[in-house]
């Protein structure tokens, strides 16, 4: 069948079609909307050696405001504030944890205790701090120029051997609101804003016992510590490289061997006489049995991607999370069979939507997504986890977890959580320390 359109049908389609042009087009000439927006800034900031070696020191109590790593001892709990430093807190009372100081460490990113030392990264240098008067916590030992470089949550930093200045960028979340057509789509970042980058440059300020035979005690890190102890040794990783320090006395840590483990290194988690190194291609698997060196037994591949590792037994439990930093697309768990170190397998991998941290107090697996929560589930049959899915928290942030037999520690972007998981199927919330940031949107 063929239709005829008649000259005058025509001018009059023509006609309508033009005039909705028009008005479309004066109504998003006119029609302006405010919106706010909120927008990472990074600005980049030059240290020299002296600002930074010359600030560290315990201070009074400040609010949580941007939260990294955290790490447990004896009923105190150490919540690390990205590249500012350390927030101590007394945890005997997990119902009612009381902050009590803050160490002021430039540059910090990670930590271990040993005995009562606290060992902390402060840029391109390790600090050991006496800890045995939370109040007046004091610096017993620095080691020197042992980080060329490192990464934190915003961004690279890196030394320049030239002139031993240290290159870095301080991010500012910055809510700015503008004039736009009400009918712009902008795409949100995490922050409900969007990315933007500020070239400006200035140069600021960072700011302002021999063991002998005594018994040796470690506290615990979560899945996405940088830093492990094993027997007389603490451990670090950078991108591409296992640092030892020798803490036989820990009062004074002396460098040890530096292993070349490749690129891409985040994590690492001893776990017996073994050392599992997180990558962003691949788990890494280290006899310790030799702790002053240890030896690569085997890498299980993955795709790129961010890679934190728990174990149990003899299974590995691996997130990979894509992202900004991580460059992949994967986001599931990997449950890989370890019983042979020379040739670990994957025995079933799940989808998630963007784990980070995860701990395990087996048959409890807790994994937390990020800006989706958390998830603990029952991990008995390695084949079935997500039918067996016990709860999920989505109203927080979740960064990472330490599991302590009855008692779950949560850190991320919202603060510090903490739950009594006697019944896995319905964590309680025992206390809570929130994220009291200037300018945070609620």
């Amino acid at each position: 069948m063929v239709y005829k359109i008649t000259t005058n049908a025509m001018k009059q389609t023509i006609y309508l079609i033009t005039v909705l042009l028009l008005g479309l087009s004066q109504t998003a000439c006119t029609d302006k909307c405010t919106e706010t927006r909120v927008f990472k800034r990074f600005t980049p900031v030059v240290f020299t050696a002296n600002q930074l070696r010359q600030t560290i020191g315990t201070e009074t109590v400040r609010p949580l405001q941007d939260p990294g790593k955290i790490y447990t001892k004896d009923g105190f709990l150490f919540i690390n504030e990205i590249k500012q430093g350390i927030h101590v807190i007394d945890n005997r009372n997990p119902e009612s944890p009381k902050v009590v100081s803050f160490i002021r460490i430039p540059g910090n990113g990670d930590m271990a205790v040993r005995n009562n030392i606290l060992y902390a990264d402060s840029y391109m240098d390790l600090v050991a701090l006496d800890i045995r008067d939370v109040t007046n916590i004091r610096q017993i030992k620095r080691v020197t120029n042992v980080f060329p470089s490192g990464q934190f949550n915003g961004g690279s930093w890196f030394v320049n051997t030239a002139t031993g200045d240290v290159h870095d960028q301080r991010v500012d979340y910055v809510k700015e609101e503008i004039q736009t057509n009400c009918e712009e789509d902008v795409a949100p970042n995490w922050w409900g804003g969007v990315f933007a980058f500020d070239s400006r440059s200035i140069q600021s300020a960072a700011p302002s016992a021999s063991s002998g035979q005594q018994q040796v005690s470690s506290g615990t890190a979560g899945s996405m510590a940088r830093f492990a102890l094993y027997d007389n040794y603490l451990y670090t990783v950078n991108s591409s490289t296992l640092q030892l320090f020798d803490i036989q006395n820990p009062a004074d840590p002396q460098t040890g061997n530096k292993i070349q483990l490749g690129w891409g290194i985040e994590t690492i988690f001893p776990y017996g006489d073994k050392l599992f190194i997180g990558s962003q291609t691949g788990m890494h698997i280290y006899d310790n049995r030799n702790p002053q060196k240890p030896e690569r037994l085997s890498v299980f591949e993955h795709a790129r991607v961010c890679d934190p590792v728990v174990i149990h037994d003899n299974k590995a439990y691996v997130t990979l999370r894509s992202g900004n930093n991580c460059q992949g697309f994967l986001n599931q768990l990997e449950v890989v069979d370890i019983s042979n170190l020379l040739s670990p397998k994957l025995i079933k991998a799940y989808p998630l939507r963007n784990p980070h941290g995860l701990g395990i107090d087996f048959p409890n697996l807790f994994i937390c997504e990020g800006a989706y929560g958390l998830k603990t589930f029952d991990a008995s049959d390695a084949l079935n986890i997500d039918r067996n899915l016990l709860e999920h928290f989505d109203q927080f942030d979740a960064y990472d977890v330490i599991p302590l037999g009855k008692s779950l520690l949560l850190i991320g972007k919202d603060g510090f959580y903490q739950f009594d998981y006697s019944n896995p199927r319905k964590l309680r919330l025992m206390s809570k320390i929130p994220v009291q940031r200037p300018g945070a949107i609620s």
